[in-house]
């Protein structure tokens, strides 16, 4: 009777052991992998003639603006084929810092090639043109499983800065896509980095228009 029970309390922690194992195991495997970190990379050189000495009227940068769905570090993207109104962010890839940061940094290397740019408040006594940005899509758009775009819009203000306070000079959307090479998180923060150029250049050419 005792070597029964031996023999039971034996198989009994023989089978625990197989099940910590297991567990274990299964920790390891169902470890979180760390998310990859993207950013747009150096900027193309500017095709334009750099700032001469005597540059044109000054720009201040506002901060740019994004809606609540765009103020995280996430990369999102839209599967349109099926359900155009809802944004997904990938689990395992991520922003350096939140999109309307990486634009706003984008659009001053941009125009500091041409013009003196500040902040916002900074300098007011060079009444310098306001230039704010609203960020309302940025995200990669699948219109079939494989098939992808990285889609950019923005809304830009630019403000006359007077003695008498600012008034409105200009306003105008900018909207540019670009295919992505590959249908996922890489492939749509190719096509985004793409689209966020071709929206900058839009902008600083709109700028110098302006002046």
């Amino acid at each position: 009777m005792s070597s029964i029970k031996q023999w039971a309390r034996a198989r009994r922690v023989a089978g625990l052991f197989c099940a910590a194992m297991l567990l274990a195991g299964c920790s390891v495997l169902d470890k979180p992998m760390r998310s990859v970190v993207f950013d747009f990379g150096p900027a193309a050189p500017s095709a334009a003639a750099p700032m001469s000495a005597t540059p044109r009227q000054a720009i201040a940068l506002a901060e740019v603006e994004a809606t609540s769905a765009l103020d995280s570090t996430a990369v999102l993207y839209r599967l349109v084929y099926a359900d155009a109104q809802q944004l997904q962010p990938y689990a395992q890839a991520r922003w350096s810092m939140p999109p309307a940061q990486l634009l706003r940094q984008r659009l001053r290397q941009s125009l500091v090639q041409h013009t003196l740019v500040t902040r916002e408040g900074d300098m007011a006594t060079l009444r310098p043109l306001v230039l704010r940005l609203e960020l309302d899509e940025f995200s990669q758009w699948f219109d079939a499983p494989g098939r992808s775009v990285g889609q950019v819009r923005v809304h830009a203000t630019v403000l006359q800065n007077s003695v008498d306070g600012e008034r409105l000079l200009a306003q105008r959307g900018f909207v540019a896509q670009r295919p992505a090479p590959s249908a996922d998180a890489a492939g749509g923060v190719r096509a985004l980095t793409a689209a966020t150029d071709a929206v900058v250049a839009e902008i600083a050419q709109w700028m110098s228009d302006l002046k």
